[in-house]
């Protein structure tokens, strides 16, 4: 059995909707963020080094060009026609309206672009810009509005220099939801200071508040931020494979199976990933995912029963050691 027989991932539901398979081909326009130009704090959240999630090959220049060097790649690869533009670094709705309507029109009148996926911070999406996605949503294309939470703990987010709490979250997702938009939204496993329960918590917040995606990261160490300096110090440790597959098992478990899973895991790559190694690789993780669904004989949803209330997790709580051991 497959990864996909027992999770709700976006690629069946993209193929579900569309008949055809789509791919996300990520765009970096040039953006920056309000948690580093001092509207809302300064030098960014203490884990954030936006080169370790720009793919090789986009270097920031107009959108119609990297979409058409994504579209070479993936044409490469699996032959598929169909995208989604992911406007990826940094705080994607962080500009004028004019000069984001320009942005998203580009990337809409590209060959094969279906529709958008907008990353951004939940602090960030005012009336006037979910008015515009919901207008495009209207026309017929495929928009996701993707918000990084990151945790549901105001605690946790003051520790990693987030900029904003979990009402600013509530209130993007509140107001996007009264627009018909649909919500990705991002959980960062392994922050400092959290353990699974602070995951899973997170989540059940998080379903409490609807939302219709999720990606999950484990948090790993790159170059050029606050939490190297924390991790070489040894303030903080990084979380092992074992005890991130075993919570990530367990929110899958948790999650209704309507919700699409955006992401199960990510990656960065040499040299910026100072640890954990295992993070160097998205496979052996999402077989690892697998797996341990497998040996549990579940899936998505496996902890809900018939009433909506969730079952008692079945991972065991991981001591530091296991939880940080590289």
């Amino acid at each position: 059995m497959a990864l996909t027989d027992r999770v709700h991932t976006l690629g069946t539901a993209l193929r579900a909707r569309h008949g055809t398979r789509v791919h996300k081909l990520t765009v970096s326009a040039g953006f920056v963020c309000p948690n580093m130009d001092g509207t809302r704090g300064r030098g960014g959240c203490t884990f954030c080094n936006n080169a370790s999630f720009s793919p090789q090959g986009y270097d920031g220049g107009a959108v119609a060009r990297q979409l058409a060097a994504g579209r070479a790649v993936i044409a490469r690869r699996t032959g598929a026609r169909h995208y989604l533009a992911y406007f990826q670094a940094y705080t994607n709705t962080y500009a004028e309206l004019e000069r984001l309507r320009a942005l998203y029109d580009e990337a809409l009148a590209q060959p094969g672009v279906l529709g958008l996926a907008i990353g951004t911070r939940p602090d960030c999406v005012p009336d006037p810009v979910l008015d515009l996605l919901a207008a495009y949503r209207d026309r017929g294309h495929a928009i996701w509005l993707e918000l990084g939470l990151q945790s549901a703990f105001d605690e946790t987010l003051a520790r990693v220099n987030r900029g904003h709490g979990f009402a600013e979250y509530l209130d993007a997702v509140h107001r996007a939801h009264a627009r018909g938009l649909d919500v990705c939204t991002h959980l960062i496993i392994g922050l400092p200071g959290e353990t699974g329960v602070h995951a899973r918590e997170t989540l059940g917040r998080v379903l409490e508040a609807g939302t219709e995606g999720l990606k999950l990261h484990p948090l790993h160490v790159v170059r050029g931020t606050r939490l190297a300096q924390d991790w070489r110090a040894g303030a903080y440790r990084t979380w092992s494979r074992e005890a991130y597959v075993a919570t990530a098992a367990d929110l899958i478990e948790m999650t209704p199976p309507e919700v699409i899973f955006h992401r199960l895991t990510a990656t960065a790559r040499a040299p910026l990933l100072l640890a954990p190694h295992w993070c160097s690789g998205k496979w052996r993780v999402l077989n690892a995912i697998e797996a341990e669904l497998a040996r549990r004989g579940t899936r998505q949803g496996g902890c809900l029963t018939r009433d909506g209330a969730t079952c008692l997790n079945r991972s065991p709580e991981f001591t530091n050691h296991e939880v940080y051991s590289l």
